[in-house]
C-alpha cells in the first residue's frame, strides 16, 4: 500500500512514533470532551450526532483528483463550523475510530496519528481560518461559503502536513519523505477543492433552514440573508 493517503494504516510509523501520537491523540480527545460539555445541549446533541453521520457516510465516498488517485472528505472545518472545535473533533474522532474497526479504513495501530491529524490538527486549522474570517462569514450566503470553502481548504493541506511531519519522524513505508511531502501537499490541494466545495455547500444548506444551528454564526446581532 502506498503510504501516500491521509489515512494512515498500519506499518507506516514505527511503534516509538505509533505511541507517541496515540498519547497525543488521548490528551487531545481528552481535552475536547471536557471543553464539549459546555457546548453540547438539547439542542445541539442532535446535531452534533447527524454531523458524525453525515462525516462518516461521506468519508465513504471518494472522488476523482488525477487518473488513479481520489480523495475524499475529511470533515474538521465541516464539523467545526457546524457544531464548535471540540465538538467537531469528537464527532472526527468517533468517525475515525468506527472506520479503522469495523472497515479497516486506517490501521490500529496508526489511529493515534489518524486522529491528531484530522480530528485535532483538522478540526483546528479549519475552525482558526473560520473564525479569523468570521466578519465575511457574516455578511451573508456568499461569504458563508467563501469561508466555508477557504477553511476547508486550508485544514485539508495542514492536516496533511502533519501526516508529512509523523512520517518525517518515524515513518518506514520505504518511501523517501521528499517524494511524500510533495506527493501528499499536490494531491491534498486538489482533494482541498473539493472538500472546500462540498462543505460550502453543506454548510450553507444547513444556514439557510436553521442559522441558529450554525456554531460559526453564535453571537451574530442580525440575521443572515442566505436564501437568495
Amino acid at each position: 500500500m502506498s503510504p501516500v493517503a491521509m489515512h494512515m494504516s498500519d506499518g507506516l510509523l514505527n511503534a516509538p512514533v505509533s505511541i507517541a501520537f496515540l498519547a497525543v491523540a488521548a490528551v487531545g480527545v481528552g481535552f475536547a470532551l471536557v471543553k464539549a460539555r459546555a457546548d453540547l445541549d438539547d439542542r445541539t446533541a442532535p446535531m452534533a450526532g447527524l454531523v458524525a453521520t453525515f462525516i462518516f457516510a461521506v468519508q465513504m465516498i471518494n472522488f476523482p483528483i488525477l487518473p488513479g488517485a481520489s480523495g475524499h472528505l475529511l470533515g474538521g472545518a465541516l464539523a467545526a463550523i457546524l457544531v464548535g472545535p471540540y465538538v467537531g473533533a469528537l464527532c472526527v474522532t468517533i468517525v475515525l475510530v468506527v472506520q479503522a474497526l469495523l472497515f479497516a479504513d486506517g490501521g490500529l495501530t496508526a489511529i493515534g496519528a489518524n486522529v491528531t491529524n484530522m480530528a485535532l490538527i483538522g478540526t483546528a486549522t479549519g475552525f482558526g481560518v473560520a473564525v479569523a474570517l468570521r466578519k465575511l462569514a457574516e455578511r451573508g450566503k456568499g461569504g458563508l461559503a467563501a469561508v466555508a470553502f477557504v477553511s476547508a481548504f486550508v485544514n485539508t493541506v495542514v492536516a496533511a502536513t502533519g501526516f508529512v511531519v509523523e512520517y518525517a519522524i518515524g515513518g518506514v513505508g520505504g518511501v523517501e519523505i521528499g517524494k511524500v511531502a510533495l506527493l501528499m501537499w499536490g494531491l491534498h490541494a486538489l482533494i482541498g477543492i473539493g472538500e472546500g466545495l462540498i462543505t460550502a455547500v453543506t454548510v450553507t444548506s444547513v444556514a439557510a433552514i436553521r442559522p441558529d444551528l450554525v456554531y460559526l454564526l453564535k453571537g451574530n446581532r442580525k440575521p443572515l440573508e442566505v436564501r437568495s
